[in-house]
Parts: C-alpha cells; sequence; structure tokens
C-alpha cells in the first residue's frame, strides 16, 4: 500500500468500533485497505490504504469520526520517518508563552498577553509585536528570568518526541519567536540539538528593552528550516515542523510533515496535519513509531 491513514487518541480511547467505522467511510469512496496495525493498544492504529489522494482520505475519516476526539494524519508511507524535527517552544514544546510570563514580573502581564494572542493569530505583524512586547520589560532584573524559568514545564510527550527522534538518527531543533535565554535552557533539558532563537539585550543587571536585530520571525524560522536541511543534506520532505501560532505557517507549510499542535484558529485552519486531542506523542505515532519504541 503507498499510503497510511494514523488514527491517534489519548490512551484507551481508541475502540475496534471507531477504526471500522473510518474503514467502512474509505471503503466507500473506493480505496482499498491492508489490515489494521495497532501502534499502541487502543489509541493508535495504521490503516494502510490506496485509491484515494491523502487529502481524501483524511477528509472521509474526520467527517466519519464525527466530532470524536481522535487525530488523522494521512500520507505515503516511503519517507514518514523523518530526519529533522523544528518546533516552536511556546505553547507546543513548553506550556507556557515565556514573554508573557516574563512580562507578569514588569507590571505589564495582561497587556502583554493580549498581544501576543493578536499577533499568534496573525492579526498583527509579529516582529512589531514582539518589539512592542520587549520594550515593556525595560529595567526588568535579570532575576525575573530565573524566576520564569522556574515556572517553565515541558509539553506533555515534548520529551519523548525528541529523545526517540534523536535515538533513530534526527536533528532536532528549536525555532522561537522568543529568547535564546529560555530555548538554551529548554534544549538541554530536553535534548535538542540545536536551539535558534531572539537575543534579549542587557546590561548585566537588568533587560534593555530590546533585542538583537533582526528579529527572529515567520520567515527566519522558514530560512532556519531550509537551512538545517541543505547542512544535513536532506530534502524538506524529510523534516516534521510543528508550531501553534501564524509564525510557524510558513515552516509548517513547507515541512514534509507540517503540524498545527493545539493550534490558534489561522494556523489550525491552513494547516492540513493538526494534532487537537493528543500530546507531543502523537508525532511519533503519526511517523509510524509503536509504543514500545518511544524513548523516555
Amino acid at each position: 500500500m503507498q499510503h497510511v491513514l494514523t488514527l491517534i487518541a489519548p490512551a484507551g480511547q481508541l475502540p475496534a468500533s471507531t477504526v471500522t467505522r473510518v474503514r467502512d467511510a474509505l471503503t466507500a469512496l473506493g480505496a482499498s485497505l491492508g489490515p489494521a496495525d495497532w501502534l499502541a493498544e487502543d489509541s493508535a492504529v495504521d490503516l494502510p490504504f490506496e485509491g484515494l489522494a491523502a487529502e481524501q482520505a483524511e477528509a472521509a475519516a474526520r467527517a466519519a469520526l464525527d466530532g470524536a476526539a481522535v487525530d488523522t494524519v494521512a500520507q505515503a508511507v516511503e519517507g514518514r520517518r523523518k530526519r529533522l524535527l523544528i518546533a516552536d517552544m511556546d505553547s507546543t514544546i513548553v506550556t507556557s508563552e515565556t514573554l508573557d510570563e516574563l512580562a507578569a514580573y514588569a507590571g505589564f502581564g495582561e497587556q502583554v498577553a493580549a498581544i501576543t494572542r493578536r499577533s499568534m493569530n496573525g492579526e498583527i505583524d509579529f516582529s512589531t509585536a514582539l518589539r512592542e512586547r520587549v520594550a515593556m520589560l525595560k529595567g526588568l532584573s535579570l532575576d525575573a528570568l530565573e524566576a520564569t524559568w522556574a515556572q517553565t514545564h515541558p509539553m506533555p510527550g515534548a520529551a519523548e518526541l525528541v529523545r526517540t527522534m534523536r535515538a533513530n538518527g534526527a536533528h532536532c531543533a528549536l525555532a522561537s519567536g522568543g529568547f535564546t535565554w529560555f530555548t538554551g535552557r529548554v534544549a538541554d533539558k530536553l535534548g535538542f540539538s540545536s536551539h535558534h532563537a531572539n537575543v534579549l539585550e542587557d546590561d548585566g543587571k537588568a533587560l534593555l528593552g530590546t533585542v538583537t536585530e533582526p528579529v527572529f520571525d515567520r520567515d527566519a524560522k522558514l530560512t532556519t528550516l531550509k537551512r538545517l536541511c541543505a547542512e544535513l543534506g536532506l530534502p524538506l520532505s524529510a523534516a516534521v515542523a510543528v508550531g501553534d501560532g501564524a509564525n510557524d505557517l510558513a515552516m509548517i507549510g513547507a515541512a514534509g510533515l507540517g503540524v498545527a499542535y493545539h493550534a490558534k484558529p489561522i494556523v489550525a485552519a491552513s494547516a492540513r496535519v493538526r494534532v487537537d486531542h493528543n500530546d507531543l506523542r502523537a508525532l511519533l505515532f503519526a511517523q509510524g513509531y509503536r509504543r514500545a519504541e518511544f524513548v523516555s
């Protein structure tokens, strides 16, 4: 079979009856299906198929699921396991927005968070929004960075995603519109191969309210994806990109497997592959890894 449809649900929430309903929907459209291959009992299954385009199979599956908490990924079997992971950090690899948390120490938490929401949904220019938010941090003690880091936690499944892909020879990179002060620490903690982000400027005691230019924005994320592929000798099709905000759309669209992760509306509407119901381990199932292969 040339294609595979993967159904992924939270643990224990993918009954055989649901899988049968999806199989019947694909068969009704003229697809030929191979035997179901369970990647994790009651939570992830591969359905090999041919006779339909991946987009058609995915649309049919979503219709058959009728709102059930199941994520779907349809793709070609060849080249399914990726050799490069490029991931956004805030609200993707970590659970929080580090700039918003940092701004709370400066007394501008709600104001900055509102700008962040608009920026991540593509309503305002990212670079302009970043400079505006960082300016509010001028004079903030560097101790606030340490306090924010203490409250920063990995997204469920993040460590397994990175460690499993690294163990299988992949380069794992963070590409964040946030700051290297945090991406470096996240990279060290979770095992990323490299990290790329904005540089907060300070005088050794407090923040200056500026970042080093140029801003690491949507275009920079795409450029980083292309550069890493070139350096690693990989086609873009060998990369998986994941993020939740509008500044992730370019890299999500260019990667072989581009994933909108619990994403803002504009991102969810634009990306073909979405993870709405599961944690980051869904990206491993999407690549055909079995639960027994995950590196904890």
